[in-house]
């Protein structure tokens, strides 16, 4: 039983370190910013800008963010409909 508590702090302070590592992250400017919507898999992606994922990080089970260095180069909502309170397109 040790072995999953442990696994579990180990766990939450990587989530700790995502979280606040995204926090410094920035953002090109939002002119060049782009959303789309894929129905098959009710998806949303936010793109901020051009530009090949470095790192992905798991904000939560439905989140994802797509980093390059220091940039957010865009994010994506899985279950989209169902975050957003909306019924599902199909």
């Amino acid at each position: 039983m040790e072995e999953q508590g442990g696994g579990a702090e180990e766990r939450l302070r990587s989530y700790e370190e995502s979280m606040r590592r995204l926090r410094n992250l920035r953002i090109p400017d939002l002119t060049s910013m782009w959303i789309e919507y894929d129905k098959a898999s009710d998806t949303l992606y936010i793109n901020f800008g051009k530009g090949e994922a470095e790192e992905t990080v798991m904000v939560d089970d439905d989140t994802i963010a797509f980093i390059s260095g220091d940039t957010l180069i865009g994010i994506a909502v899985q279950n989209a409909s169902k975050r957003l309170g909306i019924e599902p397109p199909y």
